[in-house]
């Protein structure tokens, strides 16, 4: 089954897109002062994929801690040069407490304006990307609800010294907050937050040209429910090695949780779970249950495995040879997209390079998550793309990104062959890219 972006959005328009105003938002409290050198890094990077030099993207940065201080507004430079010169040259602000709130506001009033370069009045996406490294002081519903009323799209990035919860109430949508142990692991979701962006500006710059069709043709040919129809086929495997004992009752949590939003009693999808240590164990394959309720009676009696060393590579392996297979349940030879979702909470002891590159080329999408006892890298490579691998300090914490998590999933589009699936390609959350074409359809109809 093949779906062509035109087939899953409303026809695009046909000039290319007019860029971003970009505007970063950096955490320079006392708490952030050993990570700001990694967050100074990070602008660079993502600096360094923006189209300044023809004036498409503009870029601006400010840091806070009591109060913001503004590095440069969104019309101070016209080149990416200049723009990376003095982002290498930017010093910790430091200071207490952290008032994220009052840096909002002051964003609303001094940076998101005309005079200040923000090209909003003429369309121009803004887009403010969030690094924030604790808990705000004051409050931050207001000012980030006058943002979003505003047309800007917002992309928080914590760590786990961060509030969860605060940073999905700040971003434009809550599947949109991403997670990091530390700020040196932001290479880690870097792909992730440039994919949710440019994903945001494909709607924007579609319904921006939105002027005769009708609201509901819209949302009949880009909701989820129009081209996921033929259901998945879903395999968790669970770290049940020693180091996981304490952590595993939250694992089992997530799993219910993640059941729960299955299509299982019509057959749409399927569920298998496997715990594994030293050696895997199928705690059910994909064909063993067709109820959701006899699923989640048998994962709420799981039992950890216990074991090691932790051998993921053999698991990932013995689910190539024997989980993803007709005679196991997995329907992917009738062109059913094939997930795996890896809970690990260590390094692998052997190697995962070839198992997981046999899933791949299998078509199976791995989603893994971590925490800060896994090898971050170790889980880019496994994950069917780098930016999919998400991490959290500990298990308790995956509620976290439970919507990160299946928001990517559900926005995974297939074309599969029964001979070789293929992954044609991943979009963020439809939710999200909704919310940011109804704000730009409003605020086009103001306009005229």
């Amino acid at each position: 089954m093949k779906l062509k972006m035109s087939q899953i959005f409303c026809p695009l328009v046909e000039k290319k897109p007019v860029g971003r105003d970009v505007v970063f938002l950096l955490d320079g409290s006392d708490g952030t002062r050993s990570g700001f050198p990694a967050m100074r890094d990070f602008v660079q990077r993502v600096v360094e994929t923006l189209s300044v030099d023809d004036n498409k993207d503009r870029v601006s940065v400010v840091q806070y801690s009591r109060d913001p201080a503004v590095q440069f507004y969104l019309n101070t430079y016209t080149t990416k040069g200049e723009i990376l010169d003095t982002v290498r040259g930017l010093r910790h602000k430091g200071g207490r407490p952290l008032n994220t709130g009052a840096a909002l506001q002051y964003l609303r009033d001094n940076v998101f304006t005309a005079s200040a370069g923000s090209r909003r009045l003429e369309g121009v996406p803004q887009v403010l990307i969030l690094l924030c490294g604790g808990k705000s002081f004051d409050s931050v519903d207001a000012p980030a609800s006058a943002l979003k009323q505003l047309g800007v799209l917002i992309f928080a990035i914590g760590t786990r010294s961060s509030d969860s919860r605060e940073l999905q109430n700040i971003s434009h949508d809550p599947s949109t907050a991403l997670s990091v142990s530390e700020f040196t692991d932001l290479p880690s979701v870097q792909q992730q937050l440039q994919s949710s962006v440019e994903a945001c500006d494909t709607c924007l710059v579609s319904m921006c040209a939105f002027k005769d069709r009708r609201w509901h043709d819209f949302l009949l040919v880009s909701s989820p429910a129009h081209f996921f129809k033929v259901g998945r086929d879903v395999v968790f495997l669970l770290d049940g090695s020693d180091g996981t004992r304490s952590g595993f009752p939250a694992m089992r949590d997530f799993v219910q949780r993640v059941v729960e939003t299955l299509s299982v009693d019509d057959n749409k999808d399927r569920v298998s779970v496997v715990q594994y240590s030293r050696d895997p164990a199928v705690q059910f394959y994909l064909n063993t249950y067709t109820t959701k309720g006899e699923i989640l009676d048998t994962v709420r009696g799981l039992r950890h495995k216990g074991g090691r060393p932790l051998n993921t590579g053999a698991a990932l392996q013995y689910l190539r040879d024997n989980v993803f297979t007709a005679s196991a349940g997995s329907r992917r030879l009738e062109g059913v997209p094939q997930v795996l979702i890896l809970l690990c909470g260590g390094k692998s002891f052997d190697s995962v390079d070839a198992p997981a590159s046999a899933l791949k080329q299998l078509g199976v999408l791995i989603f893994a998550i971590g925490t800060r006892s896994s090898d971050s890298r170790e889980l880019q490579n496994i994950s069917h793309d780098p930016s999919t691998a998400l991490s959290v300090s500990e298990f308790t914490d995956l509620p976290s990104v439970q919507q990160q998590l299946q928001s990517s999933v559900e926005a995974v589009v297939i074309d599969v062959t029964p001979e070789s699936p293929t992954v044609l390609g991943m979009l963020t959350s439809m939710t999200s890219c909704l919310r940011a074409c109804l704000t730009c359809f409003t605020y086009t109809e103001q306009k005229r």
